[in-house]
């Protein structure tokens, strides 16, 4: 893949997952055994929404210069593939959670390997 391609994509891939970060709470009211992790009241959702409303709104500005947002993406890369790990154990321990095998694990998966195959490659000497 060229390098203006890859550019091109890794745009459209932070918008795409900026604004699935910013939808994160209508997945969690519409589909709730596939993206919330609590029944009733707890304080943990909206920390959680919070976090990750913050982490979409700067994803979807990453999109302007992806270069110089570097770090913001590889965080992006990697702290999605530590939630997912811990989120994945967590469903196969617990059967109520086996439904996030379905929605927010693999949504944390994908995201970081798109980013990460479409993230820009040092130039070679």
């Amino acid at each position: 893949m060229s390098d203006p391609s890859r550019l091109k994509l890794l745009r459209i891939t932070l918008v795409a997952v900026g604004v699935l970060c910013l939808a994160l709470y209508p997945l969690m009211r519409a589909w709730p055994s596939g993206w919330a992790w609590h029944e009733g009241y707890s304080d943990y959702p909206m920390m959680i929404v919070g976090i990750y409303a913050t982490l979409g709104v700067f994803l979807i500005r990453a999109a302007r210069d992806p270069f110089a947002n570097l770090s913001l993406i590889w965080f992006t890369v990697w702290s999605s593939v530590v939630h997912g790990a811990v989120m994945a154990v967590q469903a196969l321990s617990h059967a109520e959670h086996v439904g996030h095998l379905w929605g927010d694990v693999p949504a944390l998966f994908i995201a970081a390997i798109v980013l990460a195959v479409l993230m820009p490659r040092p130039a070679r000497m």
